[in-house]
């Protein structure tokens, strides 16, 4: 007989259940290992002469406990190669699952990047080294490394010089401001002056230029208001030239006045001698200051009959410019530009303090030049003035213009020339830009069109990065005195110009009309004619479309605005467009609620009414007045006054005129009158109706073109 069965009884393998056969070749189906040791194990332990294993019908095998590991069951109990009885753990009682799991206190990541301070301004150059830049910015080494790794650039000594270009990314991934500062090593060589025209308006700066280079740009501007920025060189009798630029004198267009005094060489200050100094004249002379810029002051019109230069003089001498006469340094001339009285002079006087300046620059290396005024053309694109201060402009260059880039196509002189170069104190066009660069940024030459790529891109992030962060102060501020400012309007503006100048100037003047009860929120500004985009996003905000000195929109257009009901206000004068947007803003406005004395009466009789019956009511005393001023309204509130002292104050109950109600008694007129709750009248008594009134804010607009919205 054979072994009929192992039977298994909790034999936890795990793995597989075994059953033996008839004879001793059953070991054959146990694998190597434990349980071939197991089979060696039954085997020993059978009887010797007992064949086929009759002696033995079953065998029992109680809880062996294996588990996935397998022991060796030897005489020595040796372990089996490549496994591992697992180490007990003590046993922990589980905590309650009704109770909430813990968490973990949050703990903030440490800054990678430590700065001292993030408003801090610092000057980079071309070649410094890594250790010029940490001790600038405040960034260790291995931090500014980091950040060089990032943009594609391996610097490995804090000894080895970077580009400008590359100082810039790494200083804008820090959050600090740069101010580039260009070397001023090559062939340097005199260069024409930069002269800026200021003065107030309709003070003949544009007729001057227009004798000066003997064109009339003045019958080319509507209503002979220069409207944007001029620049353009002019070829003096002597052979020498000058580069002038000429600003509107508006009130509005102060930024733009501020923006030809930062890249002028002499400012020319023109002031009527018929008119005298105005608040625009001031204003130029501050840019002037402020710019270190020497003056040159040309009083203009002298040859009206109501002239009077020694006025101009004496007016600028109490302003606190010293001129020649008085002692000082500013040259004086008197000129004018209708019958070129003077200009010889004129020009004498730039030319002499053009040489007492002894203006020189650099012709060699990459270009420095700034922004004087962009617009967008149709058929080239984006458009850029500028006039190069260093270094030569060279077409095909890739540039960085603010926060935009490009590659110059082409740059065009003055006279709308195509022309290869451009050297200092030189204006040129710029074609070929990707983006509307604004005026006063500055250009920046750089290696590579990829390099030109990042710059802008890191310029573009820097300046959304400080746009959030002034609507957090801007929101942070409202909320705080949230509770003291009355009820407050917001009047959505998108503002269409012809060039970049003319919006900055136009936004900045519509922002000046903001009030306490309307705020002027720009929500777009472009450059170009009125587009449906423009139509949609009025529509989305029901906002006002300002369009200034450019072209009527389409039909199409113009009934799609009509549709929406959007208004489109067009002006080619800045005058006409602040006077209508100032007759807006005040009938949007909610005005401000108001408590005033809209008649008084004296009483002159007192009448009593008996209350006969419960129904009936009290006994009321009725007062027999006659309006001696104003007017009396029965929904007004009564004050009564007795030796100038108030006694009581409520509302009218009744208001009759000759037994009749009535709404309103005017002066002259007797009435009666009852006042609710009060029977203390008497004879000679002043009563007083009181109503509220809504009172808007007014807008005023001065001689001088200066506007503001007075509530």
């Amino acid at each position: 007989m054979a072994w009929r069965m192992l039977r298994r009884k909790d034999f936890h393998t795990g793995l597989v259940n075994l059953a033996f056969r008839a004879d001793h070749g059953a070991a054959k189906h146990f694998s190597s290992g434990a349980f071939g040791n197991l089979a060696g194990f039954f085997l020993s332990e059978t009887p010797k002469g007992a064949n086929n294993c009759t002696a033995y019908r079953h065998c029992t095998i109680r809880n062996f406990h294996a588990g996935l590991y397998m022991l060796a069951w030897s005489k020595k109990r040796e372990e089996v190669a490549g496994l591992k009885a697992p180490k007990k753990e003590k046993r922990v009682r589980r905590e309650n699952r009704t109770q909430p799991p813990v968490e973990a206190p949050y703990v903030a990541p440490k800054p990678k990047i430590v700065i001292k301070s993030s408003l801090k301004t610092v000057d980079i150059f071309d070649g410094m080294t890594l250790l010029d830049l940490s001790k600038r910015t405040g960034a260790s080494i291995g931090a500014l490394q980091d950040i060089l790794a990032d943009l594609g650039e391996k610097v490995e000594s804090e000894f080895n010089a970077i580009s400008v270009d590359l100082a810039e990314l790494v200083a804008m991934e820090l959050g600090v401001n740069i101010r580039r500062m260009h070397t001023g090593e090559g062939t340097v060589e005199p260069r024409p002056a930069v002269v800026t025209v200021m003065g107030h308006v309709d003070h003949g700066k544009t007729s001057l230029l227009d004798s000066l280079r003997q064109t009339s740009v003045a019958a080319k501007e509507a209503g002979g208001i220069t409207q944007h920025i001029g620049a353009f060189v002019v070829e003096m009798p002597s052979g020498a030239s000058i580069t002038f630029l000429d600003t509107p004198g508006h009130a509005a267009f102060s930024a733009m006045r501020a923006r030809g005094a930062a890249v002028t060489d002499i400012v020319v200050l023109v002031v009527a001698a018929d008119d005298g100094v105005m608040p625009q004249t001031l204003e130029a002379m501050s840019h002037a200051k402020a710019a270190n810029v020497p003056i040159v002051v040309a009083i203009n019109k002298c040859d009206k009959s109501g002239a009077d230069p020694e006025r101009v003089r004496i007016q600028l001498g109490s302003e606190g410019l010293l001129l020649e006469d008085m002692g000082g340094d500013v040259q004086v001339v008197e000129i004018s530009a209708v019958t070129k009285l003077g200009l010889d002079k004129l020009e004498e006087a730039l030319f002499l303090q053009a040489e007492i300046m002894d203006l020189k620059a650099r012709i060699d290396g990459p270009a420095q030049a700034f922004v004087v005024e962009a617009r967008v053309d149709r058929g080239r694109g984006p458009l850029a003035t500028a006039i190069v201060k260093t270094g030569t402009l060279v077409s095909g260059q890739h540039i960085v213009v603010g926060a935009e880039w490009g590659r110059i196509r082409s740059l065009r002189d003055t006279a709308g020339k195509i022309t290869e170069f451009a050297k200092p104190a030189t204006p040129v066009e710029i074609e070929g830009l990707r983006g509307l660069p604004m005026a006063g940024d500055d250009v920046v030459v750089v290696d590579s069109e990829e390099r030109a790529r990042m710059l802008s891109q890191g310029r573009k992030k820097k300046q959304e990065k400080d746009r959030l962060q002034k609507i957090d102060e801007d929101m942070t501020e409202e909320a705080e005195v949230g509770e003291e400012t009355p009820e407050r309007v917001e009047m959505p503006v998108i503002v269409k110009a012809d060039v970049q100048g003319s919006v900055q100037a136009v936004t900045d003047a519509l922002r000046s009309l903001n009030s306490p009860q309307v705020f002027v929120n720009i929500v777009h500004v472009g450059v170009g004619p009125i587009s449906q985009h423009d139509i949609d996003l009025a529509q989305a905000c029901r906002a006002y479309i300002v369009g200034f000195s450019i072209r009527p929109p389409p039909s199409a257009i113009t009934l799609a605005a009509t549709q929406a009901n959007i208004k489109i206000l067009l002006h080619n004068v800045i005058y006409h467009l602040l006077e209508e947007m100032g007759r807006e803003i005040v009938e949007k406005a909610p005005g401000t609620a108001e408590t005033q004395i809209s008649g008084e009466a004296e009483i002159l009789n007192i009448f009593e009414r008996k209350g006969r019956t419960k129904s009936k009511g009290p006994d009321i005393k009725i007062a027999g007045c006659r309006i001696t001023d104003g007017h009396f309204s029965k929904s007004g509130t009564m004050r009564l006054l007795r030796s100038g002292d108030v006694v009581f104050e409520g509302p009218c109950a009744s208001l009759k005129r000759e037994k009749q109600d009535a709404e309103m008694v005017d002066k002259g007129n007797d009435c009666g009158l009852v006042i609710q709750d009060c029977n203390d009248f008497q004879v000679g008594d002043i009563v007083q109706c009181l109503e509220q009134v809504i009172r808007k804010p007014k807008f005023i607009s001065t001689q001088s073109g200066a506007v503001r919205i007075e509530c």
